[in-house]
């Protein structure tokens, strides 16, 4: 496939995105965090921590922070937060954070400077502007921040006015991605999240007098009250506020697990085929506006960094979503984040109160994680490379990991065959490459060579693709 020709998107008919919308991952990490094990301790991520100096190069080093706190709950929310209207909460929590900080830098080698720097929740912009002060402060004490990096935060308008979109930039955030989810106040009042247009506007409009590099802009497609017609207006209202990214994401209605959704009433969802719809026509109208089709939920403008990088070839793919930095070693810090360090993956403990006392005890909050094997290391090249271009070329698969290609992924490559016969795949001697009719079907064809999935009923635990 031609760089040219990776921001092309086609949509298939509806009929066949309703025949592959099945079940599957969003492929964050591969194995994806489900397949984390407790046997992957505190223990053995301070070993590898302690490895990273022992590489030939420089490896770059990315900076995840879990701020859990939220003000009111989000019906439609599957984060892991703390509601709370307690503020001095927070001040327990930032000496936990200091005490983890401190815990990895005395076990790290290598390198501390961070390339990349992401604020999650939870709603960041809980903290006040102090607070934000004093734990940038801390954070770059111990992990010093790059030049030209990409730091980014995620805002929610309602806590975030000007005057602190001001401090964001301040402290050297240069990268913003604001919630907004849906502006029709009927939809707004669903799912228990009141934000005006004007607010939104008042905060992205701050972003860029403060020089911010980006504005992302997070929406959603089948909430309760939604149809076709309530979210072209609310496309509207974000094509004129003209945000350089914008992250579609597809609810995915799941009250057994996740108790906030209990408060949605199921009549008041969109049909399966309004939804679909909601999706396509989103899609006609962000792409005829002049974005470029990322990948999944994910569009940019043609000149922003995302886009160029996915033109270049230069795509990569972590726990925050799309990146247009290398593959970095990650260290996640705060309630339930997750790191990677060389070929593993490890999460934190889940529950504040466990937090807590693992850091009393002086112990990194480690809950599980996975040492990848040779198998997980060649598979995962092969999904980040569908997943960010589209495309996978054999030959770069065979020389890094010395396999042969068709003969090792056999199975694989004939379970493709139904994508190939509808237009959605081509398998040449050279690539497997993801035509645009096939794009928004991409988890599905990744999910090919997944080998977790084979005859594993976990799959039925994850959200549709579409």
């Amino acid at each position: 496939m031609l760089m040219s020709t990776r921001s092309e998107v086609a949509v298939p008919d509806p009929a066949l995105l309703t025949r592959f919308d099945v079940p599957g991952p969003r492929y964050t990490s591969y194995p994806t965090a489900d397949r984390f094990v407790e046997a992957f301790d505190a223990n053995v991520l301070t070993n590898w921590l302690g490895k990273r100096g022992d590489a030939n190069a420089v490896v770059p080093l990315s900076l995840y922070v879990h701020l859990p706190f939220c003000a009111t709950v989000c019906y439609y929310c599957a984060c892991n937060k703390v509601i709370t209207k307690d503020h001095g909460r927070s001040a327990e929590y930032l000496e936990a954070l200091r005490k983890e900080a401190d815990l990895v830098a005395a076990r790290m080698t290598g390198s501390r400077q961070i390339e990349q720097l992401h604020f999650g929740g939870g709603t960041p912009t809980f903290l006040s502007n102090d607070e934000l002060r004093g734990v940038m402060a801390m954070l770059t004490a111990r992990f010093p921040m790059a030049p030209k990096g990409e730091y980014s935060i995620e805002v929610d308008p309602r806590s975030t006015p000007p005057t602190k979109v001001a401090t964001l930039g301040e402290l050297g955030f240069n990268r913003i991605s604001v919630g907004v989810q849906d502006f029709d106040p009927e939809v707004q009042k669903a799912v228990n999240r009141i934000q005006s247009f004007e607010m939104t506007k008042a905060t992205i409009d701050a972003a860029r007098q403060a020089d911010f590099k980006s504005v992302n802009m997070d929406l959603i497609y089948g909430l309760p009250k939604q149809s076709r017609e309530t979210f072209a207006r609310t496309l509207d209202q974000v094509l004129a506020l003209q945000p350089e990214r914008i992250a579609l994401y597809h609810y995915a209605h799941l009250p057994e697990r996740f108790k906030p959704q209990r408060r949605i009433e199921s009549a008041d969802l969109p049909s399966s085929q309004e939804k679909m719809g909601i999706m396509l026509d989103a899609i006609s109208r962000l792409t005829e506006a002049g974005y470029q089709y990322i990948g999944m939920d994910h569009f940019a403008k043609g000149g922003d960094d995302l886009a160029r990088a996915q033109q270049q070839g230069r795509l990569h793919r972590n726990f925050q979503g799309y990146s247009t930095r290398p593959d970095c070693d990650l260290i996640g810090l705060g309630v339930s984040s997750i790191s990677k360090i060389g070929p593993t993956y490890s999460q934190n403990v889940r529950e504040l109160d466990e937090y807590y006392d693992r850091l009393k005890q002086d112990q990194l909050p480690t809950a599980r994680g996975v040492l990848l094997d040779m198998d997980d290391l060649v598979r995962r090249a092969v999904i980040m490379s569908l997943m960010c271009h589209f495309e996978v070329s054999k030959e770069a698969i065979e020389q890094a990991h010395l396999i042969k290609f068709d003969h090792y992924f056999k199975r694989e490559i004939a379970e493709l065959k139904p994508f190939e016969d509808e237009g959605l795949v081509e398998n040449t001697k050279e690539w497997v490459s993801v035509l645009p009719r096939g794009k928004l079907l991409i988890r599905a064809i990744a999910m090919s060579f997944d080998r977790y999935l084979k005859n594993d009923e976990r799959v039925r635990k994850y959200s549709k693709i579409v």
